[in-house]
């Protein structure tokens, strides 16, 4: 069985557009599944598009009312996982769910233990209308993580596991969006493989990436690599 996790905070527009990107990947391929909303408590009628999506597709959302963020709302989110494998993708509907079988088969086949949507392998791209400083605020975050891993894109947050390889949460110390990257470093990963994607804009909500991320990924950065020069040292 396969989870596919999405961390959600008021992307009430998009879920019944997602739900069936998904269902149409999977459903096809006779692939069980379960689609995970992880919601920060939206208020946005989130939570009564899901009852009625329930009705046609095996989605479920759980709402956390105190914790806030989407690093720890994919932690959560793994955690309340049924399947054996888990998929972690947005809700805006920049990861396409058509590559998720790829991702899902070079698991199953052993042939990876990690895999990622990737915009920087050879097939991958990004939407046409990416300016200057969108496509330098992709590469150079991706660039700065490069020594702690091999992979080309450990900042697009698509990515696919067996959910029994996920690390021990305790040693997980997530800080902002980009945790697929402290799951790989902190995890026991030996055959990572990207796989390639399409990068799409959003198509409905508003993007949440800010200032404040962006400074909280540079501090997550500097504990990876403590972490990386000596385990345990983070603080």
């Amino acid at each position: 069985m396969i989870s596919v996790v999405v961390p959600t905070y008021r992307e009430a527009d998009n879920l019944a557009l997602l739900a069936k990107a998904v269902d149409e990947a999977l459903s096809g391929p006779g692939y069980e599944y379960e689609l995970l909303f992880i919601d920060d408590d939206s208020q946005d009628g989130s939570e009564e598009i899901c009852a009625e999506l329930s009705e046609r597709f095996p989605v479920r959302i759980v709402v956390r009312k105190a914790e806030r963020g989407l690093a720890t709302a994919v932690i959560h989110g793994i955690s309340e996982a049924c399947g054996d494998i888990v998929v972690v993708m947005d809700a805006d509907l920049s990861h396409p769910a058509s590559a998720i079988p790829a991702m899902v088969e070079r698991l199953q086949s052993g042939e990876s233990d990690f895999v990622l949507g990737s915009r920087y392998v050879e097939g991958g791209s990004i939407h046409d209308d990416w300016s200057v400083f969108r496509q330098l605020n992709s590469i150079i975050p991706s660039l700065l993580a490069k020594p702690l891993c091999p992979l080309k894109d450990p900042m697009s947050g698509f990515f696919a596991i067996r959910r029994a390889e996920m690390p021990d949460r305790g040693c997980l110390s997530p800080v902002g969006y980009k945790i697929a990257l402290e799951i790989f470093v902190k995890g026991k990963f030996k055959r990572a493989s990207e796989v390639p994607i399409h990068f799409s804009d959003r198509q409905h909500g508003e993007s949440k990436l800010s200032l404040k991320e962006q400074l909280n990924f540079l501090r997550h950065l500097v504990r990876l690599y403590a972490y990386k020069l000596r385990p345990g040292a983070e603080t």
